[in-house]
């Protein structure tokens, strides 16, 4: 795919804003930044959210695995990637405090800036907000990086929104690799794999007590109901996706050793009602 020009000009930005670029939330929400727009090492990606049922546009490895802890937590509401900030006032900002504000080299074009996440959460029906930005801790000791963080940290603060820093120190890893495993089996493709992901989840539940492999229980499975093999491990990922299963996610979920007695079934979902809730 060709990338956009790396350029800026006031007529690009006006042309992002008519786009709604950084605008709305949840699936009408579209990132300031898109992979297309920008300079990359190749640890670009896109996944389709859960919560926000929209593509997520992540410009490194860091970004995703974040973004996949932001998934896993009941708490957060919506996740919103390469958010603008306004840039009259981060130039205001930069200004007072004698920073040099970003700015195009051949346009002389003041760059709009942007915080990594701007995170939603919901308790007990309330919004909180949560910008973060996004880098590995061996930059933390750049000046010019620095100087940006200490304008993004004012414009935060001035909001009276709780701004941070997260580094690869900051991730989970192991939980967001076992993310990572089960993220694309959220949503099932037809009728017919709900109807199955169901048996298959009823199935486990007779087996808990014994205390089987669970890769045993899926290749007993698939050959059972004369599927594809490796059908029943797309319905355990799903599941697990779906909370109906419960794992320790700081622990790596490896199919081949993992037993029926390492998981705890949400059984209050009352699996042969919800059929609905399973299919997304």
């Amino acid at each position: 795919m060709a990338k956009r020009k790396n350029g800026w000009t006031e007529e690009k930005i006006s042309k992002y804003i008519k786009e709604g670029r950084g605008q709305g939330e949840l699936s009408n929400y579209i990132p300031w930044l898109k992979i297309q727009d920008v300079s990359s090492n190749g640890n670009v990606s896109r996944f389709q959210g859960w919560k926000t049922k929209r593509q997520h546009e992540f410009l490194s490895n860091l970004e995703r695995s974040y973004f996949f802890l932001l998934e896993w937590s009941d708490d957060v509401y919506d996740i919103r990637e390469q958010f603008p900030l306004e840039r009259e006032l981060t130039f205001q900002i930069a200004e007072a405090k004698e920073i040099h504000h970003s700015i195009d080299k051949v346009t002389q074009t003041p760059i709009v800036m942007t915080t990594d996440f701007f995170v939603t959460i919901k308790r007990n029906n309330k919004k909180e907000y949560l910008a973060r930005t996004i880098k590995p801790s061996e930059l933390l000791e750049d000046k010019r990086v620095i100087e940006k963080f200490e304008v993004e940290r004012e414009y935060w603060e001035g909001r009276g929104v709780d701004w941070g820093i997260i580094t690869e120190k900051d991730i989970e890893k192991v939980t967001a690799k076992n993310i990572q495993w089960i993220y694309e089996h959220y949503y099932l493709d037809q009728e017919e794999d709900t109807e199955l992901a169901s048996l298959f989840l009823k199935l486990l539940i007779n087996k808990q007590s014994e205390n089987k492999k669970i890769f045993g229980i899926c290749n007993y499975f698939d050959e059972t109901y004369q599927l594809e093999t490796g059908s029943a491990l797309g319905y355990f990922k799903h599941l697990i996706a779906r909370k109906y299963i419960t794992f320790d996610m700081k622990q790596k979920l490896n199919v081949r050793s993992l037993t029926t007695n390492q998981m705890t079934l949400i059984t209050s979902k009352k699996v042969g009602k919800d059929i609905d809730y399973i299919s997304g």
